[in-house]
This record gives C-alpha cells, structure tokens and sequence, in this order.
C-alpha cells in the first residue's frame, strides 16, 4: 500500500506532465437534420410512456475484458480501514420533499432528471414526464415520439438544465442519438429543436460545456466523443456543427462509460479544454496501477479540423478494486433471495459536474469498487474532487474517498454535485449486504450523503439519510443503469435525486435535500474525540468536536458533558466556529473513569441561546477502562481451502489487543496437526488494536485432505485466557477425476476397476468428452461394474453451472453395489431420475466412488479407496437450425505461459455466448460475452495472474454450452 507520501508525489510529476501531444478531430461534419417540435402544450393525442416489462439490451450488458487475478490487491479498501474520526458523524437533514415520479417495469429504468427554474424534468428509459417544483405532475408518463422526437427511437433518455442558456436538453437513442434543446426555460410550454446524430451507438451521456455539448458514446469505433455546437443548436440553425474524436490511451473492460464533465450551475469557464474522465483498473488488461485518465478537448468551429484531444494525463489514485464477480453483470445477492443485480462496476457514474470557484475550478465524479478484497463482495463508493487552479490549468486530485453505508449494507448506484457553498451532495443505493443485521429490512432503497466544504478531506461526514425505503427485490438483474443528481437553481443549495428502487413495482422516487445550512443559529457536538477505550484515569480529559450547523458564526456557547447520567457539567465555549465548521474544544473539569473493566457511557451537547434546531445538539459515546494485558489470535486468515496448496504455505494471523496498554515481544504460536511453531511478536501492538503477522516457518498442506490449524498468543499475566486462540480447517482439495477408466457402453456411466490395483486408474483423467444425452422427466437404468464389493456410489448434475455440486444436484443418493461383497466382478443398476425441471443444456456431471463408506457429501473430498470422474451431461436435445452446439468443435489450447487458445468453430451458431471461468471452489474468476467473428467464438485467455491448480471453462448460454477443464502450472 503506498503511503500518501507517494501519492502526493505521483500527483506532483503527472500535474508536471500535462504538457503533452494532441490527436486532431477524426470527423467533421453537420448535424444530421434538425425540426422544430411544437409545444407539449399545443400537443393534441399525447401518447403515453411505454412502460410494460422487457429486458434492455442495451451495450450497458456486453463486453468484460478482465484478466482473472491480475489485480493483486489483499488488503480491504484503505478508505474503509482508515476512517476519517468524523465520517457520517454529522446529522443530516430529511428530504424536503419526496414522491415517485415514474413507475416502469424496463429492466432497467435509467432514471434522470433536470430542474429549472419551475419545472422538473424526469426522464425513464422509454418516458418522460414534467413536474413543478411542488412535485405535483403536470403531464402524465408520456412517450418521447412522436411527442418531442418524430423521428422514431427506443430508450436511454437523459436529460439536463443548461443554466446559462435557460434551456432543457434532452438526449434520446434511436437512429443514432437524438438531442432535442427547448427553446425556451418551460418545458411544458416552450418548443423544442430537435437534432438527430447518426453516429451515436450506445449509452450516450451528454454534458453542458461553454463551446460546445459533448456527447461520450460506448463504442469501439474510433470516434466516441463528440462535440456539438451549442451556440448554434440553442437557435434551431441546422447548420450546426458536429466534431468527432477519439479517446487515445483508453483501456477498457469492453463497456466505454467516460464522463464529460459537465457545468453544475450558469458560470461558464472559458472555451476549450474541456475535461474528460475515465476509470482504469489494474485488472484490466494493459494497466499496471490503479488510476484516472483524464483528456481535454479544445474545439474550433471557425476551422473545425484543426480541434484537439490531448493525450491522457494519468492521476494516480489510492488502489481499487472495481471487479465484480470476474466481470458479470450479476454480481449483488439482493436480501433474502432473488436475483443478483448489477453493481454497474467499470461505469463513472451519471453525470462527472464541474463548477467554479474562487480560487479553483472543482470536478466531482464516482464510480462503484468493491471493499471486500477476499472473495466476499461489500460494494462501496469510491468518489473524487479534482482541482484546477484555473481555467484551462492543470488538473490534480484533491480528495478522494470510498464511501460505505451503515450496517454493512452495500452502497453504489451513486450520483454527486456541488453546491454554491462547495457542499457536496451525494445520492446513491444501498441495500443488505453479507454481515447486515436483518437483512430483508434493507431493499434496494434510496439515500443521500455528503460534506460541507471545510470538512476533512476524502471525508463523507453526513450520517446517511433515508430518501425512500423499496418493499420488494428488484426482479432480474438489470438495474440502474444510471441515476441522476441536479440542483435547484433558484437557491443553488437544493439537490433533487431521482433513482430507481420497488415500490410494489419498479419506480423511479424522487428526493430533494440540502446540505448548506438551513437556519441562522444551529450547533451541535458531532463526536467525543477523547477519552477513548484503554486504561483510563480518575481524571479523564474530555475533548469534543463541534459543529456550526447553522449561518450565522457562533461562539460565547454553553457546552456540557456529563458520565453515566450523573452531574452536569457546563462550560463555555469562547471561540468562534464559522457556518458550516467544525471545532474542537477540551473541558477544564476531568471525568472520573477509574474502575477496571466498567463501560461508561459520555453525553456532550451544546446550549445555544436561540438554536433553531435542538435535535442535533448532542451526541453519546460509550469508553471502556480495559484491562491492561489482554491479547489473543483473531482470525486465521492464510491459507484457505483449495486446490494444489503446497508444502510451504505461509500462515497468517490476526492478533488482536484487547487490553489497555501496548504489548511488546510476545509470543504468538501455530498448531498444525500436532506441530507446534512459537516465534516472537515484536510490536509495539497498540492498546484496542490488531495487527496482521506472517509467521517465518511455513507449514506443509501439500497431501490432500483436511488439516486442523489452531493459532494462540501466549502472554503472561493474560487477564482473559478464552479469546487467545482461534482454529481452523484447510482443505487440500482435489478436484479433479483421479481415475483412468474406460466408460462402458450406451449409458454404462461407470466403470469401477479394482481397487487393490491403484495403479491401474493412476493419474487426472477428463471424461467431459464422453456425453450423455438426457431428457428432463425420465429415468433411466444406470449400469455400474466394479471388480471388488461394497462399493459407494453417488451422481451429481451441476443444473445451473456453477461448478459446485450441491445436495439439491444429486440424481442418485449413496448406491451401494455388492454390500458386504469381497473380491469378484458385480453389475448392477439403479435409477438414474432427470428432474422434470432440469436446465436444459451441457452440464458437469460428477460421479465419485467410495470402498466400504458413504460417499461424503463434499464433492471434492478426497476418497480414500475411491475415484471421482466428471463427463458431460447435455440435458434436452436441440434439433438443427435451433441454436445447437452439439456439433461444433470446442478446443483450449495452451499457448505457453498459461495463456490459453478458447475456440469454438461454427458456422451455423451465431447468437453471443458467455465465457466463464470458475476455480473448483465454485468462484466464478471471469464472465465474457463472446461474440461470433464469423467463423466462430475465439478469445485468449490469461490465467497467469492466478494459484496454480485446476479450472473450469464453459463456453454457451442458457439452454447449451461446452465445457473444457484447465490446468495452471
């Protein structure tokens, strides 16, 4: 991890290197045509919104060119280990005003909105409808053509205020894009120009800019930004301009979302060098650290050919993880079952703002990263300010963050702005996540954050806000794919959020919330910063964090803290806060908390003569007086279960102090299977802390099987013994077929040889070649021969592609051919049933054996006489012409250096495939959709990011499929 030393370094040498080569425009042309739409006032037969249920299938769900294990990071985000002491520390304010605006059931809804001086705007992916500033609906849920755009279309609607002209501007995809500009502030009364530009593919996001609006397009064309020429398209002149250009040094995941920044409220900068962001991961093929390009655009429509993109100047940013579920669109467990739904990773989310001030330029943008760097998945917010010192300057980070709701609840889905002030606001989702309390209590629900200007920096201080609260899981996957934050321009402090959730259905809710103070005279006590649990004295220093809530500066205050409910003790404090800052203050008076082992809890608020607002005065913190030598071992965190572990893994511990004061040279021990590794801690480990520890000597996990891991402290005068140690089981796993046996005949599925003859059925065997065609609902004879008695028997059919086989996959329970039998040749049969509900399709089917014991459930449990052999199970037979795959030729090749050659050749399948690939734990490393080329599906595949071992590829959709198995060396 690096340390903010460093970053500030990197950001020093890139602000240094902005100097660079431009790329001139790649096309130049005229707005493709222009109309002018009357009124929707004048309309006569408005058509209503499309709103019945479909599935978009927009380019939002396509492309993943993630490189399984590439990215190396092992420790949680370093944002969420090392929260700022006020983060969420300060109340927020209830939403003003909430209702639902729009109410569709497209998966998903693509909610947005733009205020005006009177009128809100919200937009869903096939509707549109207007609200005044009240919320109360002026129009109903109208379709977008022929209403504002007669030219035909489908969906993807954005909209935004271009403060400076008074004008709304609305995107819309279909024969290109369409851009519609009113050509006036009221939507409802005001015509509209309408533009049509037919190389527009996908995703359109457009941005107000002083020269120009810019649209970012998902394509891998050359061209994926374009400029327009706003001063022309605000007059309906059909002589318009359009400029094209390439983003050069963009790496993507195969899905390109960069963001134009976009201007918040009517201060235009300067023309040109408009600022262009985009994420890059380092699990993305051709980046090797986690960072943000940024381009700039400088248009010339006198001589448009000779407009500019720079190259890309690289901020470097503290590491991230932005992969999901090796890159699935189907990535977030919704609470208490249903679909998992898309984080929306590899996104800057809707819609990148800038805005002046003095002294600086600020852009605001975020994008989703996942917290968790094990194999668990806790989405957060990872959200950024960049800075200028002035127009046309050189860009740096000044603040970056990731934010994470309470409750371990996943937060993403985000949209952020500033304010007038330099608050920023920021709505986002959140839902359960793996650890959160009750979690059916917490759908996919509506919130709000933020910070006041003068707050810490990468600190989201604003306690979480509840906009509305969804009753119902999202069905399918698809969610998002945008939300949308704007302000009101009549106050330049109101922020109107508009996302999507269910309520008894999907609707798009609408939340208005401030961050700027609301009243002249407000304060309050926002933290306890001292005394903190540890040893603790019969005169306890007490410190406070106070914070202006209001706008008017306040100082000369009473201020109390009191212990336990017991006697109050007043002071005053005699400085002065300003609006919307915080300040630290230490009583005089001390706290008596001299009693070994008691909890106390501390109250502090403040007595403002005249507060306006008595419900955030105060706050409550609870200290312990711990003993002072309490250590123990925590967690076992290496090695976990898995395959090929070897006989030098490395175990590593987290050692925990629970006592009040720091402990030095320790011993800390492992106990593997009777073996006992002591060695020595050095410390300093602090009081109330833990630490991370790599013991020296390794252990040996290299045969298969479990093996029992203890680790402990040893520290004399430990005053609680119980919590010293921590165990665990590490599973060598094998799974992969030990046997080498021939298949029998017709559905002969196995074949046992003798078992006092290992050698025979030495070595890894792959029977996936060997296919078993089957018909959902039937049973069939399944013939077993074997050369000794009491053989166990058991079958799974890994239905729904995961690579795991589960108790609800078995198809034949613990059959046992010959029992009590010795030596000598038995056949037998025995029912095999196809569930009636059986995905149709390839499957995994695993057979596995086990001599004179049942079959453990654990699929990859290691038998002691036994073998495990995997064949294909393909469920339902596709005729010709009805997308089979049966017989096209499916090869990995290895080309060295474990990358692998992934074809499938075919000359009559040609709708998009999905690449996985699964380690045999049943993580799922990689999802790519795979296009044909026109011979067939071809992708290389680099597996040499990850452990060495056995994995598992599957090439198909839902009803067919290949499966090939891998080995890393």
């Amino acid at each position: 991890m690096k340390t903010k030393f460093t970053f500030l370094f990197f950001f020093l040498t890139f602000v240094g290197l902005q100097a660079q080569e431009k790329t001139k425009a790649t096309y130049v042309g005229k707005i493709g045509s222009v109309v002018h739409v009357p009124s929707i006032a004048s309309q006569n037969n408005l058509q209503p919104a499309r709103v019945k249920e479909a599935v978009m299938q927009d380019g939002r769900a396509s492309k993943n060119l993630i490189v399984p294990g590439k990215d190396s990071q092992t420790e949680d985000d370093y944002f969420v280990r090392n929260p700022n002491a006020l983060e969420q520390k300060i109340d927020g304010k209830a939403p003003t005003l909430v209702f639902d605006a729009a109410a569709s059931s497209s998966q998903p809804t693509d909610p947005s909105i733009g205020v005006g001086p009177n009128h809100a705007v919200v937009v869903f992916n096939t509707g549109f409808r207007i609200f005044d500033k009240s919320g109360n609906p002026l129009t109903g849920q109208l379709s977008p053509n022929p209403t504002i755009f007669p030219n035909g279309g489908c969906c993807d609607l954005t909209i935004s205020y271009d403060n400076a002209a008074d004008r709304f501007v609305m995107s819309f995809l279909g024969n290109g894009a369409q851009i519609a500009v009113s050509d006036g502030p009221d939507p409802l009364n005001d015509g509209w120009y309408v533009y049509t530009i037919p190389q527009i593919n996908d995703y359109q996001k457009l941005s107000v800019w002083s020269d120009g609006y810019y649209m970012t397009d998902n394509t891998g064309s050359t061209n994926k930004i374009y400029a327009m020429e706003r001063d022309k398209m605000l007059t309906g002149d059909p002589s318009a301009q359009i400029i094209g250009f390439p983003l050069p040094g963009i790496v993507t995941s195969g899905f390109y979302s960069p963001q134009a920044l976009n201007v918040t409220n009517d201060n235009l900068p300067a023309t040109g060098s408009l600022p262009i962001v985009y994420l890059q991961d380092d699990a993305w093929t051709g980046v090797s650290q986690d960072h943000v390009k940024l381009w700039t655009v400088d248009v010339d429509w006198a001589t448009p050919g000779n407009s500019t993109i720079s190259a890309p100047i690289e901020l470097i940013t503290t590491p991230f993880i932005s992969v999901f579920d090796g890159g699935s669109f189907s990535n977030l467990a919704q609470p208490g079952g249903g679909a998992d739904i898309d984080a929306l990773q590899a996104t800057v989310m809707n819609q990148a703002q800038f805005r002046k001030y003095s002294g600086h330029n600020s852009g605001v943008f975020n994008f989703v990263v996942d917290t968790d760097a094990s194999n668990g998945e806790l989405a957060g917010v990872r959200w950024f300010e960049i800075r200028q010192p002035a127009d046309g300057q050189p860009w740096s980070i000044y603040q970056e963050g990731t934010y994470t709701s309470p409750n371990g609840k996943h937060a993403w889905h985000a949209s952020m702005m500033m304010d007038v002030q330099g608050n920023i606001g920021m709505g986002y989702t959140a839902m359960a996540g793996p650890t959160t309390a009750n979690p059916t209590n917490f759908r996919v629900s509506s919130y709000y954050t933020g910070r006041f200007a003068n707050d810490p920096l990468n600190t989201m201080t604003v306690a979480e806000e509840l906009i509305a609260a969804g009753n119902q899981n999202i069905p399918g996957l698809r969610y998002g794919d945008y939300s949308k934050i704007d302000l009101d321009p009549s106050n330049d402090k109101s922020f109107w959020f508009i996302n999507e959730y269910m309520n008894s259905g999907r609707k798009d809710v609408v939340g208005v919330f401030q961050i700027a103070p609301n009243f002249n005279n407000d304060v309050g006590v926002v933290s306890i910063d001292s005394p903190v649990t540890g040893t603790l004295s019969n005169a306890e220093t007490v410190t406070v964090t106070i914070f202006n809530y209001g706008q008017n500066s306040a100082s000369n205050f009473p201020v109390t803290f009191q212990v336990d409910g017991g006697a109050v003790i007043t002071e005053t404090f005699t400085g002065t806060i300003p609006s919307a800052t915080t300040a630290q203050y230490t009583f005089t008076a001390t706290a008596n908390l001299n009693n070994v082992g008691q909890t106390y809890s501390i109250f502090s608020e403040t007595n403002l003569v005249g507060d306006e607002d008595t419900g955030n005065d105060g706050t409550t913190e609870t200290v312990t007086f711990l003993e002072p030598n309490d250590i123990g071992v925590t967690a076992i965190t290496a090695p976990n279960s898995g395959t090929n572990l070897s006989a030098a893994e490395s175990i590593v511990v987290t050692i925990t102090n629970f006592g009040g004061e720091p402990q030095s040279n320790f011993d800390v021990s492992y106990d593997l299977e009777g073996t006992v590794v002591t060695e020595v801690v050095s410390g300093p480990l602090a009081a109330n802390s833990s630490t991370t520890y790599t013991f020296t000597q390794t252990g040996d996990f290299s045969a298969f099987g479990n093996y029992d891991l203890t680790a402990y402290t040893s520290l004399p005068n430990d005053s609680d013994t119980s919590n010293d140690s921590t165990s665990k089981v590490v599973t060598n796993q094998n799974c992969q077929p030990v046997g080498d046996c021939s298949l029998g005949d017709g559905l002969r599925l196995v074949q046992l040889t003798d078992i006092n003859n290992p050698s025979e059925c030495e070595g890894y065997a792959d029977f996936t070649d060997q296919v078993a065609v089957l018909e959902p609902g039937t049973t069939y004879d399944l013939t077993l021969t074997t050369e000794y008695g009491d053989q166990h028997v058991r079958v799974w059919v890994d239905f729904n592609d995961d690579f795991l086989f589960t108790n609800d996959e078995i198809v034949v329970a613990d059959y046992v051919i010959a029992p009590g039998q010795g030596g000598g040749s038995y056949t037998e049969t025995t029912d095999f049933v196809v569930p009636a509900d059986a995905t149709l399709g390839q499957h995994l089917m695993r057979v596995k054996t086990n001599w004179n014991a049942a079959v453990p459930d654990d699929a990859c449990e290691e038998t002691t006489y036994g073998e495990t052999e995997d064949y294909t199970a393909q469920i339902g037979v596709l005729t010709a012409g009805e997308n089979n795959l049966d017989e096209s030729e499916f090869t990995v090749l290895s080309l060295g250096n474990n990358i692998f050659d992934v074809n499938l050749n075919t000359t009559t399948f040609s709708e998009d495939l999905i690449l996985t690939v699964y380690n045999t734990l049943g993580q799922r490393l990689l999802f790519r959709k795979i296009e044909n080329s026109g011979d067939g599906y071809h992708y290389k595949l680099d597996m040499g990011y990850v452990s060495t071992g056995v994995y598992l590829i599957r090439l198909g959709n839902k009803t067919t499929g290949k499966i090939k198995r891998i080995i890393v060396e």
